[in-house]
């Protein structure tokens, strides 16, 4: 289903429909969101996260901007479900579409959601409207996606808000750093570099003592804070190597380097390789 240009893109599919797989609709500009059903257990790796093993039904929300790759390990397993993708412009004419998915594409912490099974039900019901409205000739189609798009981000919110259920001490200052850490990224070249580069920057804006802010993100993550931020412009760098054509030198600047040099090595000791080999590498297997 296409739209004129203004109204944005907006697709849905059957897992396994025209050979429709987890990786279709991978490019940059598509986020996509899927419910799956059967053909457990497979992983994801989503950015700096640890690899999420996926072993019963879920509902997977993914935005295109964060590297992440699915490693089925079983071939002959058959994964059912369902997956739309849409673009930026496709929600932005809908200030309710607009601000829940910025909550939970753009600021997002985990893209997969465990439902139980009468939201499972619910969701897969929703899906299964949304392919069978793609075949059919309705003058108002476009409005029917974004009510049951608008009801999906629904059903994810309310399994987000369930996953953060309110902590005090240490880990609502953990929280509250990783959340502002999420809304660094994707970084939009060249208008929006990011603003936030070292620990004391986040206190700042945290209102908290930096050794106070290292503490917390210690205890709740084993990692420093330092860590956490590396790992999220690591993994925006390889992002922005991978799937754009910035240079080198704009990539350096958007993710906060004084110098390129700086750039450089920062990602030769996190991927072994200097970044214009890494996009080579790249290149040759796209």
């Amino acid at each position: 289903m296409e739209f004129k240009k203004d109204e944005g893109q907006f697709k849905v599919a059957a897992i396994g429909e025209n050979q429709c797989t987890l990786e279709s609709y991978s490019r940059r500009e598509f986020f996509k969101i899927g419910v799956i059903t059967e053909g457990f257990p497979f992983e994801l790796q989503y950015g700096s996260l640890s690899r999420i093993k996926v072993d019963k039904p879920c509902l997977v929300l993914i935005n295109p901007k964060i590297p992440h790759a699915w490693n089925v390990a079983d071939k002959t397993l058959q994964v059912t479900g369902y997956f739309c993708v849409f673009n930026d412009a496709f929600i932005r004419t809908n200030p309710q579409l607009s601000a829940m998915s910025d909550r939970l594409l753009n600021s997002q912490g985990f893209p997969v959601y465990f439902p139980v099974e009468g939201s499972m039900h619910f969701l897969i019901t929703l899906f299964a409207r949304l392919r069978l409205a793609a075949d059919q000739e309705y003058s108002q189609k476009t409005d029917l996606f974004r009510s049951n798009l608008n009801l999906i981000f629904h059903e994810a919110n309310q399994m987000r808000n369930v996953r953060e259920q309110p902590e005090s001490g240490p880990s609502r200052i953990a929280n509250a750093f990783m959340n502002l850490l999420s809304t660094q990224f994707p970084v939009d070249l060249p208008l929006q570099p990011i603003k936030l580069r070292s620990p004391a920057d986040y206190a700042d804006m945290l209102a908290v003592h930096v050794n106070h802010l290292n503490k917390a993100v210690q205890k709740a993550t084993g990692k420093s804070t330092t860590v956490c931020i590396n790992e999220k412009i690591f993994a925006e760098a390889q992002s922005l190597l991978a799937y754009t054509l910035y240079s080198v030198a704009d990539i350096s600047a958007g993710l906060g380097f004084e110098y390129q040099s700086y750039f450089n090595r920062f990602f030769k000791k996190h991927a072994g390789v200097a970044p214009t080999y890494y996009r080579k590498t790249i290149e040759m297997y796209k």
